[in-house]
C-alpha cells in the first residue's frame, strides 16, 4: 500500500482479534499480536505502511 493511505486492518483478511487482553489485535501475515492496530505497529517499527494488506472478499472499498 502507498504510504499516504491509512490502512484499516479490520478490512484485511489477515487481521484477527486475540484473547490476550494485553495484545488484543493480531496479524496472521506478519505473525504478531499487538496492543495497537497491526498497521500502526508496522508503521512505527519500520516507517513504512503495511505491505501485506489484502481486502476481505466482498469489501469493494479497499484500505
Amino acid at each position: 500500500m502507498a504510504d499516504g493511505h491509512r490502512i484499516d486492518c479490520r478490512r484485511c483478511i489477515f487481521f484477527y482479534i486475540t484473547w490476550d487482553r494485553r495484545f488484543p489485535y493480531g496479524c496472521k501475515a506478519m505473525g504478531f499480536k499487538s496492543p495497537l492496530m497491526p498497521s500502526m505497529e508496522v508503521r512505527q517499527a519500520s516507517g513504512v505502511g503495511c505491505l501485506r494488506f489484502e481486502p476481505k472478499k466482498g469489501n469493494e472499498k479497499g484500505p
